[in-house]
């Protein structure tokens, strides 16, 4: 049995390619589990910049200098990074501040509201309402002690938000500038003979960089549409909400129907049961609806199909060891899994290779 194990073992490493690929996949696999967090701006430059590749290839196809579409590129890059640091960010503060501050009276509106339920409905009684917002209310109570020791806890790391800020800038223009001088430097250590490695290259470069672009455009026009729309109905928490929701298409599926329940608590403990509520549910449907049927399959049609059972195992499987990094990298990572399985020489295909050569010579 043991030398069964090893002759198929020895099969399927039997290039010096897989090896290496299989040595690559394990420290990148450790590197993110153990030093994520550290070296999460660099992976977050790493996005930006894949972001910027397609204005860059679309400005020197248009022929213009490289030197020049990357400056351009760069100088949307530090308008938009900016712009939401210092735009977006403390509107967003302002309001979740202000969100904190009125829970208790909005749990209070919520308890009104659900102790009218059992005379309503026999399928819920009084004393479950009662249980179910004393809970609500213990929560509400631990989450405000949270957030006084998160900001306590996080005053010191104020230095290394700011160094982030100065940092991603800097990695991004570098990235774009010293493109080919980086993949350069990271093809010496690979093997000189890599057709496997090429082939999930060529495979995973588009998509990923594809898939990195349209899903940052996807939650800018999202997120866009739903602040004005959210806005023009003067919904409370406007920017808030529309982050949450811009946002929320990071995780297929999951994510726009968790998001639709603050929106719908804030609407209606706003408005009630009445035409303005109605109007938030109609704007709101219709911009998942577009951005379901319209947004994304205009943005996503270069990307491998996944089937929906292996897009919410991903995202489950790669959010539990990486956190929101997993979570936006979920699709990505699972075509990567499904392009090495692809590509990754079986014992059966080895063996065809070696029969092929032998006849040959």
């Amino acid at each position: 049995m043991l030398r069964i194990i090893r002759n198929w073992i020895d099969r399927l490493f039997a290039e010096e390619e897989t090896v290496v690929l299989l040595l690559l996949l394990l420290v990148g696999l450790l590197l993110i589990v153990t030093l994520g967090n550290v070296l999460a701006p660099v992976i977050a430059s790493l996005v930006f910049a894949f972001m910027m590749q397609g204005m860059i290839a679309t400005l020197v196809a248009w022929r213009a200098p490289r030197w020049l579409a990357i400056t351009l590129a760069y100088l949307l890059f530090m308008g938009l990074f900016f712009g939401f640091i210092f735009g977006l960010m403390p509107l967003v503060w302002k309001q979740l501040t202000s969100l904190i501050q009125e829970l208790p009276v909005l749990l209070r509106e919520l308890q009104k509201t659900l102790m009218q339920w059992p005379e309503r409905s026999d399928l819920i009684s009084e004393a479950q309402v009662r249980d179910l917002v004393g809970a609500a209310g213990a929560e509400l109570g631990k989450l405000g002690q949270r957030v006084v020791s998160f900001s306590i806890a996080q005053l010191p790391n104020l230095l290394g938000v700011l160094i982030y800020l100065i940092l991603v800038p800097i990695l991004v223009f570098f990235f774009l500038k010293d493109k080919d001088q980086i993949l350069d430097w990271l093809k010496t250590f690979l093997p000189h003979r890599r057709p496997l490695m090429a082939k999930i290259w060529i495979e995973m470069n588009d998509q990923v960089a594809n898939y990195v672009r349209g899903k940052g455009i996807e939650i800018v026009i999202v997120g866009s549409a739903t602040y004005v729309s959210f806005i023009w109905l003067d919904l409370n928490y406007a920017a808030l909400l529309a982050l949450l929701v811009g946002m929320s298409v990071v995780i297929p599926y999951i994510g726009a129907a968790v998001v639709t329940i603050p929106v719908v608590i804030v609407g209606y403990l706003q408005w009630g049961i009445g035409p303005e509520f109605y109007t938030l549910l109609f704007v709101y449907g219709l911009i998942q609806a577009i951005d379901g049927n319209v947004l994304v399959p205009l943005l996503f049609s270069e990307v491998v199909n996944m089937h929906p059972v292996a897009i919410i195992l991903s995202v489950l499987v790669f959010g539990g060891v990486w956190g929101l990094w997993g979570v936006f990298f979920a699709i990505p990572l699972a075509t990567l899994v499904k392009a090495i399985l692809n590509a990754w020489p079986t014992p059966g295909t080895l063996s065809s290779s070696v029969t092929l050569q032998e006849e040959k010579v």
